[in-house]
């Protein structure tokens, strides 16, 4: 993994990031309530936002958020305490879990930053009893919509730290190698994925 930017989008007040947010959780929320799962690992969880949540809605079910050491998210993670929660620092191409240890492994917003996509979804596989569910952005809106509100210009709108760029049907293809898509969402500007990994 690697970090990329820190712009706080859960947070915005921006109302056209709001708009934007709240359909992306809206479409993820009703994946994750398909899923149902009784454990899960957010891989690249980063501040811990959506991985605090998840354990709220879990209740006593296990959670772990993982992402890279650092300091400012090490702070963040001491803010978002629940019974559950756990938080740990590592890599998502090496996770530090036996096979089949979370009922639901996520990664949402992370398999562009990391250097190899199959390895980490490898990965992710293997720890995950039943499902993944991942999301990345949809390329090349995602560049353009960045370039429409005069954002990372000079980069031809690529966001810091986006090593790969996913249209819908590359985040398929990479995904249908570790099992069935059964769900599939795409709020402007994103691609969201359920993987049953039995199947």
């Amino acid at each position: 993994m690697t970090a990329g930017n820190v712009y706080d989008k859960y947070g915005s007040r921006n109302p056209v990031v709001r708009g934007l947010m709240g359909r992306f959780e809206r479409a993820l929320g009703e994946l994750w309530t398909r899923a149902a799962p009784r454990s899960l690992l957010d891989v690249g969880c980063g501040e811990g936002v959506l991985t605090q949540r998840w354990a709220q809605a879990l209740g006593d079910g296990r959670v772990v958020g993982l992402d890279l050491p650092d300091e400012r998210l090490r702070a963040e993670w001491g803010r978002r305490r629940a019974p559950n929660v756990e938080f740990r620092a590592g890599r998502a191409e090496r996770l530090p879990f036996p096979d089949g240890d979370f009922e639901l492994v996520t990664a949402i917003e992370v398999l562009e930053h990391v250097g190899d996509p199959a390895r980490v979804l490898a990965e992710m596989a293997r720890v995950a009893a039943h499902w993944l569910l991942v999301s990345a952005p949809r390329e090349p809106l995602w560049r353009a919509l960045n370039v429409g509100r005069g954002a990372y210009v000079r980069d031809l709108g690529n966001t810091p730290g986006h090593l790969h760029h996913f249209t819908r049907r590359a985040l398929l293809r990479l995904t249908a190698d570790h099992g069935e898509v059964v769900g599939v969402r795409s709020p402007l500007p994103w691609t969201i994925l359920l993987v049953d990994v039995r199947g």
